[in-house]
């Protein structure tokens, strides 16, 4: 299991994150029919174009202050959803995948946000993690409203 050694790496690990969110939720919005949540997945990619530039900020002015040592503890597998969306997906199931890569997201800002003692970073990580919680309440209830109630 590779583990993150340098804060250049946690950083491009959750920027890479950011972009595969921005494909996927373009990707969605491209086979939605429902013309809300069509929006709706445009806009979370855009908030996703959002984070992606505040992590690159961070890394390109050099914002941060994690020695090396106490990244070593992030675990790539904990931050991934190993499924991939297609083609053939039923909305119920993009709906899953969408909370799944919610909490993995929230979960790396969460942790990223505990291991600096830099109170501007991790203000940064912590509104990252409440973003992605707010994104994966509202996959959350679109799920409850419109597959839980069918069934």
């Amino acid at each position: 299991m590779e583990k993150f050694k340098t804060m250049d790496q946690v950083l491009d690990f959750a920027m890479k994150s950011e972009q595969e969110a921005v494909d996927f939720y373009n990707e969605l919005a491209a086979t939605m029919q429902n013309q809300e949540m069509q929006e709706t997945f445009l806009q979370f990619a855009k908030e996703e174009v959002g984070h992606k530039a505040r992590l690159q900020k961070i890394k390109d002015q050099r914002l941060f202050d994690l020695p090396d040592e106490t990244v070593q503890d992030l675990q790539i597998a904990d931050y991934v959803v190993n499924v991939k969306p297609s083609a053939d997906m039923n909305y119920a199931d993009a709906l899953i995948l969408a909370m799944k890569k919610e909490k993995a997201a929230f979960k790396l800002y969460t942790n990223l946000a505990k291991k600096t003692a830099n109170p501007e970073i991790k203000a940064v990580f912590q509104s990252l993690a409440v973003e992605e919680s707010k994104h994966k309440l509202r996959f959350e209830l679109e799920y409850d409203e419109f597959v839980m109630r069918e069934n």
